[in-house]
């Protein structure tokens, strides 16, 4: 996997000690805003997982999908939830090359991603980022910049893309979703991609086992579990499936990796 080694910068020239998962999915897509520390674990989580590089990109794939499908529903405003280091091919880009009027707030709680996103989004006038935590859904919601941006009195695009199992059963997920679904207006939609162990024998449980050594501990759910979360909501066709199988497009070349060998659900609910 060709790499650019090149190490982000936390600002004060200090190395993390711990991966994060924003700058691992970095890595994972071939991006350079990452440490070595990042490097390693993401090396190690490959060797248990070799597909791990194309699944990632057909999360990727998955989300600019989801956008693509939002705005032909009439979204405009878009609140992108763990955003990570939003790279080529991110919202923002799909969402303003399909209606130059639309607005995207990402929301991350890694410094790097956030110092990256600010960058990244200098002249971007339409998206911003803040730095929060998704499990502090008053933080998130309140912030100026989410005011600033998004009119929560007119449906809003919120996802959860490949960030779920990042949060513990402690932090009650179902619930957090809960209170972003009632914080927006009816006709709103939920997207997420969420990290199973279903049908990856041994595999599931060392991805956990190597996360767990990392700042963001993962937590694989089951298809039912997933379901759960959209709890009012109208789950669209054809329902919680593995992220190759949601909605491919009618032109993309066929994966070669069986759906299930991504270990990632994915699905989209409309607010009712």
């Amino acid at each position: 996997m060709e790499q650019r080694h090149q190490d982000a910068d936390l600002g004060d020239g200090v190395e993390p000690e711990r991966p994060s998962a924003a700058r691992v999915y970095d890595y994972y897509l071939g991006g350079s805003h990452n440490f070595a520390v990042d490097r390693a674990m993401a090396e190690q989580a490959i060797r248990i997982l070799p597909e791990l590089p194309a699944n990632m990109r057909a999360n990727r794939a998955f989300l600019r999908r989801v956008v693509g499908y939002l705005l032909d529903q009439g979204i405009r405003q878009f609140l992108d939830l763990g955003s990570g280091i939003p790279t080529v091919g991110n919202v923002h880009e799909v969402a303003l090359s399909g209606a130059p009027d639309a607005r995207v707030v990402y929301v991350d709680n890694d410094p790097v991603a956030v110092a990256h996103s600010q960058s990244i989004l200098e002249e971007v006038p339409s998206a911003t980022v803040i730095q929060a935590d998704v499990t502090d859904p008053a933080a998130v919601l309140n912030h100026s910049e989410t005011v600033r941006m998004l009119d929560f009195s007119r449906p809003i695009g919120v996802l959860m893309v490949a960030v779920l199992h990042f949060v513990p059963e402690s932090a009650g997920p179902a619930e957090l979703i809960a209170r972003y679904r009632d914080a927006v207006a009816p006709g709103s939609f939920l997207a997420i991609s969420h990290g199973t162990a279903d049908q990856q024998g041994e595999r599931g449980p060392s991805m956990e086992k190597l996360y767990s050594r990392s700042a963001n501990p993962l937590v694989s759910r089951d298809r039912a579990t997933i379901e759960g979360f959209f709890a009012g909501f109208d789950l669209l066709a054809p329902g919680v499936v593995f992220v190759p199988e949601w909605r491919p497009d009618p032109d993309a070349l066929p994966t070669m990796t069986p759906p299930a060998r991504t270990a990632t659900y994915a699905a989209v609910g409309r607010v009712r």
